[in-house]
């Protein structure tokens, strides 16, 4: 759990470095350096315990010993093509390659919304609506239950939404809101992805993966669109260099080493106080003020986070 909490924080006080980052920096060339910077700053790692590992005796392929047991487990199946699935679901580049596709979707669309929008505060509490979302798409694609103290966790952040994004009619809801919207729900895709795929490969090895093919394809899109501006870079090298080494390389890696241990919904709900902290990050070094109303429009959308993560009868006694 300690692990989620400082996620929390680091991913809290980011927003206001890819806030300084968007200065100097297209979205796309600005996560490609701190991704590029998160896998790097994973390398002495993976080979110190890979010479750790040789010394010992053991495998030096990265993988643990959940890997040859997911394997095993699907050989002894029912053979053929189950077999051929679990093999590819527990192989670490094809794991990596699976998160990375759906962590760079999320941080990409999130750092547009980020330009667009400026507001480290205020993109720090949408994102945060996928606490709501998570136990949402486990129904939909898992066949997860969902209890009815969910659907009111969504109508409170839903209304908190409104009151934060909607001053003036529908009119005042901005691209910049509607993308970290959608932000919220690819991060949350991107917890359950985790999830499921994440406890048959090593944490660290996962994390390398996914940092890697994030970095490859946000440089294919920035070469594309002709963003490469080192110039700037070195501009905004204190935003590229938290944002790198902490927000990719520290905290993404603590939180897939958090959720081998913690439910997904429950590790939701430790991450989103990343919504806080951007406030503070924001009201701190950006001077960020709210309005009344956007500050109840914070207050609903934590509150909805916090709901939706109670049982499904919070007044039941669990038997001793």
């Amino acid at each position: 759990m300690a692990c989620l909490v400082l996620t929390a924080l680091i991913w809290g006080f980011a927003f206001v470095s890819q806030v300084q980052g968007m200065d100097s920096m297209t979205p796309l060339f600005f996560n490609a350096a701190r991704f590029t910077l998160g896998a790097l700053s994973l390398v002495p790692l993976l080979l110190w315990r890979r010479a750790k590992r040789r010394a010992a005796g053991g495998s030096d392929d990265g993988s643990d010993d959940v890997h040859a047991a997911a394997v095993g487990e699907g050989a002894t199946g029912n053979a053929g093509a189950a077999s051929a699935v679990a093999r590819l679901l527990s192989n670490p580049a094809i794991v990596g390659a699976v998160c990375g596709a759906f962590l760079f979707t999320a941080s990409t669309l999130q750092q547009y919304g980020i330009l667009y929008g400026r507001s480290a505060g205020r993109a720090g509490f949408i994102t945060a609506l996928y606490i709501v979302m998570v136990p949402l798409l486990a129904f939909v694609f898992l066949h997860r239950r969902v209890h009815l103290m969910t659907v009111i966790a969504v109508v409170v952040a839903v209304t908190g939404f409104y009151f934060l994004c909607v001053t003036d009619g529908f009119g005042s809801l901005t691209l910049a809101d509607l993308l970290l919207l959608f932000t919220a729900v690819l991060f949350a895709a991107h917890i359950l992805v985790i999830d499921t795929l994440g406890s048959r490969v090593d944490p660290l090895v996962l994390s390398f993966g996914q940092f890697v093919t994030t970095a490859a394809l946000s440089w294919i899109g920035s070469l594309i669109e002709g963003s490469v501006n080192w110039t700037g870079a070195l501009q905004g090298w204190e935003a590229v260099l938290y944002a790198g080494i902490g927000s990719v390389g520290i905290a993404y890696t603590l939180q897939v080493v958090g959720q081998q241990w913690v439910p997904p919904t429950r590790a939701s709900l430790i991450m989103s106080l990343e919504s806080f902290f951007s406030v503070v990050g924001g009201a701190l070094l950006l001077g960020e003020v709210m309005t009344p109303r956007g500050y109840l429009g914070c207050a609903l959308i934590f509150a909805g986070t916090m709901l939706a993560q109670l049982p499904a009868n919070p007044f039941k006694r669990e038997a001793v």
